[in-house]
Parts: C-alpha cells; sequence; structure tokens
C-alpha cells in the first residue's frame, strides 16, 4: 500500500512536470529548483523534530507527508525513482522486500 502511495504521488509530480497546471505548488517547486526544493526539505524535517520531540501524533504524521511530498518532488526533480530507492533499501536488507 505505502508503495502505491509513493508511485502515485511521484507520477502526479512527475506529470505535473510534463503538464504544468496554473497554481500549481508541485510546479512552483519545480520551477523553483533543487536549492529551493532542499531547504523546503530541511525546513520540514525541523518541524517533525519538533513533533517527535513533544510526540504530538496528528504533527508527526502531518510533517512526515510534507517531508515524503519534497524528497518526492526533489528525487523526481533529479531523475531517480522510489523504485532506486527501494532497491537500495533492500541492498541493506534494511527492508524485508523478497
Amino acid at each position: 500500500m505505502v508503495e502505491n502511495i509513493l508511485q502515485g504521488l511521484y507520477q502526479l509530480v512527475e506529470d505535473r512536470r510534463k503538464n504544468p497546471v496554473v497554481a500549481s505548488y508541485t510546479n512552483y517547486l519545480q520551477d523553483k529548483g533543487d536549492d529551493y526544493i532542499a531547504r523546503k526539505i530541511g525546513e520540514e524535517t525541523i518541524e517533525l523534530i519538533l513533533a517527535l520531540k513533544d510526540k504530538e501524533k496528528a504533527a508527526i504524521i502531518h510533517e512526515t507527508a510534507d517531508i515524503l511530498y519534497h524528497l518526492t518532488v526533489a528525487i523526481e526533480n533529479v531523475g531517480i525513482t522510489w523504485d532506486e530507492i527501494a532497491n537500495e533499501l533492500r541492498s541493506r536488507r534494511i527492508v524485508g522486500f523478497h
């Protein structure tokens, strides 16, 4: 299920690049480029750290989703897929994929 969600998100980000939409936040990030996207990932990570510190479950979920979204924009922007990242995790034997 998680893989399907990440794949769907990736496809949405990829589609926005190919078919821009007026006022799309995804297109805005893509236009701003890697440095801006990296800063957004940093901001969201700090927000997640604070939520974790305070054990705020709703905020942890929200900030984790924000990070996954911004990571998806970042990796798509440089031509990396979630499959490649999953393969890296498999090679480390972190994830129990067969």
